[in-house]
């Protein structure tokens, strides 16, 4: 089953990671078929380090276009049955690949399967924290809530079946962030979602990593919700406003966390709007902050 595994590992100036995330892609127990290195317009030493691995890695370079270009530039370079992403700054453990794939084998109506996560900082090693709480089966609705755990970490632990791809197209290049959770819901529509309760991907946390831009975040995912709710079905409607009202309380909060108030206030009011309920979460929120000024 494995001859039918394609890694796609998209890039952009990682060349001190990436030989290390292709190295846990060549000690998988269940080796792939192929991996696929697709080069978005770096201007460090990344094609060096890729050549060094030389025929046991493809390595494609296109002009930089986005992560979800890239995750598409590989999918249709691929011949997998099966297509793995990996994100060029994160590492696999060993059996991650046999572990998944075993899990498709149980259940035909599966498109995708995800696992669990350990974050680990990039200077120690150490871990930050560990991910054990995704779910399977119908989720869609529980990842259009995003208000608990449903797939973790899809940049580099979702296995998803060719069929799936077909059905639902790729990744949208309008979006540099959210674009991994708008294309697990399109899957998660269509198909049943498989999880393996396993430490099976080491996320690397650098200060450089795509969540860290917040103002890119809010615009992205902003057009990913859009989409989703207009193309989504009439199902959806009943779950939009608890929905944006989820996302922008989690704008809000990231604006907050990196002290930039005017983002922070307008998510602020945003969430209130679609979730009035939000109301004594912020009024809790702002005596903490009361009390800790006081202190002080």
């Amino acid at each position: 089953m494995t001859e039918k595994v394609s890694v796609i590992i998209p890039t952009y100036n990682y060349g001190r990671f990436i030989g290390e995330a292709i190295e846990s892609v060549l000690a998988q127990t269940c080796p792939p078929a192929e991996i696929i290195v697709v080069d978005d317009g770096s201007t460090d030493g990344t094609a060096e380090v890729v050549a060094a691995f030389g025929d046991r890695v493809r390595y494609i370079r296109q002009e930089n276009s986005g992560v979800s270009a890239a995750r598409n530039r590989g999918v249709a370079s691929s011949s997998g049955e099966f297509i793995a992403f990996l994100d060029a700054d994160d590492i696999w453990e060993p059996t991650k690949l046999e572990k998944q794939l075993a899990k498709f084998a149980e259940d035909r109506g599966i498109g995708l399967v995800h696992c669990g996560m350990r974050e680990f900082d990039s200077e120690t090693g150490a871990t930050i924290a560990t991910h054990l709480d995704g779910l399977e089966g119908s989720v869609w609705r529980e990842l259009i809530l995003w208000e608990g755990p449903t797939i973790i970490g899809p940049g580099g632990t979702i296995v998803v079946s060719r069929q799936a791809l077909d059905e639902v197209g790729g990744f949208d290049t309008r979006l540099k962030n959210g674009e991994d959770w708008e294309f697990c819901v399109r899957v998660a529509r269509r198909f049943k979602v498989g999880f393996v309760p396993a430490l099976l991907v080491d996320y690397r946390s650098h200060g450089t990593n795509a969540t860290n831009n917040i103002a890119e975040m809010e615009r992205s995912t902003l057009i990913a919700w859009n989409e989703v709710f207009t193309d989504g079905g009439t199902d959806l409607r009943p779950l939009r406003r608890r929905s944006f009202g989820r996302l922008h309380k989690v704008l809000a909060g990231s604006f907050r966390q990196n002290g930039e108030c005017a983002g922070f206030l307008r998510n602020l009011v945003k969430s209130l709007w679609y979730r009035p309920s939000y109301l004594s979460y912020y009024c809790r929120l702002l005596l903490d902050r009361r009390t800790e000024a006081d202190k002080h």
